[in-house]
């Protein structure tokens, strides 16, 4: 390791630590600023020796993440990832310098980072989930990250693990060398209705897609069988596993898969893998039932049309009360539009309250949805009004986007 690079490890640490000490933050990007400006070609040279698969996508990311990493422990070895999400360079520097120098690594990667990432890093492996609108205030159009990882791919020596279902995924991967296809679904069409290679329209039927250009899905390597809340991960070997995790939600199972074929690239058996996966109980503070003023409350993060889709899927069958809690800070994207494509509806006629401080945006989307529910700007007194509607023994849910998720997080111990 260059000296340079050693002292911008010292330093990151450093900083990191004091981070938290005053309490500004979770010490991992404060430092990885620093060391960046102290060595910007530090992160080739963390990664340089050591096996680096990066997770990235639209969402999904910090689930997956911590799915593979998992995976990954059963082999003994320490496992380097940016578990807190900061899926930017100073993240991945701050996660790199914090780990054994051999230690292998699985980082979650910002979709608009990956080619950068693929550079600096060269990594054994890239899983690519989804792609959809997100934050489109300051972020790119979908068709245009999905041509910058085509474009970055096609000179990258890493497999890829890629989602044959989504077909921006598809675009984007298929230059690459090496790609294992996983038809992992894709719920949310509404931005993959465009052909990403000649404009004209994708025709989904049948659990498959294709355009009238020739491009269209791939035959995919390990394939789903979803029956209710059961799911089979199906290899092209004959093997066949059913998914069982701790986490809820189809669509972490089906995050599992592509994190068990993925592993198996790493040479972590797949039964091994969704083994350890289904030990896990929470990520990042999320599914998990939190503490929030003494009300037992399960916390869930939504970022954009596509993750709220989901999300809602997951609790549409519930009728406890639930706060729904919108920002419209930079970490969000400032534009709160996005509102008006979730599909709200499926809440029914459950106890709702509107929070967060785009809350008068949430409540005239709820009212057109056909949806009763009351308005309590404040998370907090928001999750407490809540709890007064919550029969004996019943959570509340909170859904957030991303900073309202997390100002409740930091104030709200496990339960």
């Amino acid at each position: 390791m260059r000296l340079r690079t050693r002292l911008a490890v010292e330093a990151t640490a450093a900083v990191n630590q004091l981070s938290r000490h005053i309490g500004t933050g979770s010490g991992t990007v404060a430092g990885g600023r620093v060391g960046l400006a102290i060595a910007p070609g530090a992160l080739a040279d963390l990664g340089r020796g050591r096996t680096v698969a990066v997770v990235s996508g639209t969402n999904g990311k910090t689930t997956t993440t911590r799915l593979l990493a998992a995976a990954l422990e059963t082999s003994g070895a320490s496992v380097v990832t940016n578990a807190t999400g900061s899926n930017m360079p100073a993240g991945h520097f701050s996660a790199l310098a914090s780990g054994p120098r051999e230690a292998p690594a699985v980082l979650e990667t910002d979709e608009g980072y990956l080619p950068a990432t693929l550079r600096e890093l060269s990594p054994r492996l890239a899983l690519l989930l989804n792609l959809s609108r997100d934050q489109l205030d300051r972020s790119n159009e979908v068709r245009m990250v999905a041509k910058r990882w085509r474009d970055a791919l096609a000179g990258s020596t890493c497999t890829v693990v890629a989602n044959a279902d989504d077909p921006l995924v598809v675009f984007g991967a298929r230059s690459a060398p090496s790609v294992l296809w996983v038809a992992a679904g894709v719920h949310w069409r509404a931005d993959a209705g465009g052909c990403p290679a000649c404009g004209g329209r994708i025709r989904f039927a049948q659990g498959t897609w294709s355009c009238s250009c020739g491009f269209a899905r791939p035959v995919p390597d390990v394939a789903l069988e979803e029956r209710g809340e059961e799911t089979t991960a199906m290899f092209a070997d004959g093997r066949r596993f059913t998914i069982h995790l701790a986490i809820p939600g189809g669509f972490n199972r089906r995050n599992a898969v592509m994190a068990a074929a993925a592993a198996e690239v790493l040479g972590v058996p797949a039964d091994r893998a969704l083994e350890a996966m289904g030990k896990v109980e929470g990520v990042a503070g999320r599914f998990s039932v939190h503490s929030v003023r003494g009300v037992p409350t399960r916390l869930l993060l939504a970022k954009n049309p596509a993750g709220w889709d989901e999300l809602l899927e997951l609790v549409a069958g519930d009728t406890g009360p639930i706060v729904i809690a919108i920002n419209a800070r930079v970490a969000d994207g400032r534009d709160p539009s996005w509102l008006w494509d979730v599909p709200f509806e499926r809440l029914g006629s459950r106890p709702i309250v509107a929070s967060g401080e785009r809350s008068a945006d949430l409540s005239v989307r709820l009212h057109y949805a056909g949806l009763e529910h009351r308005r309590v700007k404040d998370p907090l007194e928001a999750v407490l009004a809540a709890s007064r509607s919550a029969q004996p023994g019943v959570s509340v849910e909170f859904i957030g986007n991303y900073t309202a998720f997390h100002d409740l997080l930091a104030k709200s111990p496990l339960a």
